[in-house]
């Protein structure tokens, strides 16, 4: 099992001015001790669960271009991109360009949204979580063809593109990874046995994700589709540094069931520290899960 660092809580000592060294001190400790991915979140105020509305955030792709500079082998993104916060076809020129700029290494996690409060207070449309996944569909159509060769118009529901132009093209090929977010069973899931080659499911308990795996399964052979293919990733809860063991134990159960990569979010005042500290007692162990 690989692990990833979740960068969430930009409330953090030093503030503002020390927001650049702490971001790039984190990410750099990550890589060095070994983590396959670094993501953050697509929010534009904290959240609520977290943190306050007026607590820290920044904008996501603008801190994994700045991130992209600064490391060469973790894969970058955002757990998850709001489908409701770009247009589809600026979103894949986004993501291509976070690909190509760090060598081919960038994903596009992506999810139907749900903060209502930044929507409204940011002016935001927030359309019903029924249309919010018919968007997200489409925005996964839009990406797929605009990572194809094909660059011809697209038109659909909500979203019509006279040319889905795309150059220069990702450095992946054939396109780059895409993550969806979330553990609905009817719509989310079925998206991404569909579309896909992550899913990322909330690890509250190893038996809910069994479950959630199997029913992915059950997309998987309505589409065709290899399960094996998908790479299965949760996002962890516990704070392995609580009791090394214990998290380990866990994620060996996780790991049973097919889950591929673990997400753990830093915590307390030094998140640099907290990193370097958990990479150094778990990555070892974890890799031979």
């Amino acid at each position: 099992m690989k692990l990833g660092i979740h960068f969430a809580n930009f409330t953090l000592p030093g503030g503002t001015g020390a927001l650049a060294s702490t971001l790039a001190g984190t990410a750099r400790a990550a890589e060095e001790g070994g983590c396959s991915h670094f993501t953050l979140m697509d929010h534009w105020f904290q959240m609520e669960e977290l943190a306050t509305a007026q607590d820290p955030m920044l904008e996501g792709y603008t801190s994994l271009g700045y991130l992209a500079g600064l490391t060469e082998t973790m894969t970058l993104g955002l757990l998850v991109t709001g489908v409701t916060y770009r247009h589809p076809g600026l979103l894949a020129k986004t993501v291509t360009t976070l690909d190509v700029l760090s060598g081919g290494r960038a994903q596009l996690g992506i999810g139907a949204a749900w903060y209502e409060r930044e929507h409204k207070g940011l002016g935001v449309p927030f359309p019903p979580l029924s249309e919010r996944f018919e968007r997200l569909e489409e925005t996964l159509q839009i990406c797929h063809q605009m990572w194809s060769d094909d660059d011809g118009p697209y038109d659909g529901r909500y979203y019509r593109l006279a040319e889905t132009v795309c150059s220069p093209p990702p450095v992946q090929q054939p396109r780059p990874r895409i993550l969806v977010g979330g553990s609905g069973e009817r719509k989310t899931l079925r998206l991404v046995a569909r579309y896909a080659d992550a899913c990322n499911l909330f690890a509250t308990d190893p038996a809910e994700v069994a479950h959630k795996i199997e029913v992915l399964n059950r997309h998987c052979d309505a589409e065709s589709r290899d399960p094996a293919t998908i790479e299965k990733t949760i996002l962890g809860m516990l704070n392995p540094l609580d009791d090394v063991d214990v998290f380990l134990t866990a994620m060996e159960e996780y790991a049973r069931f097919g889950v591929d990569l673990v997400e753990v979010m830093p915590m307390g005042p030094d998140p640099v520290a907290w990193v370097t500290q958990v990479t150094e007692q778990i990555v070892p162990r974890l890799g031979e899960l």
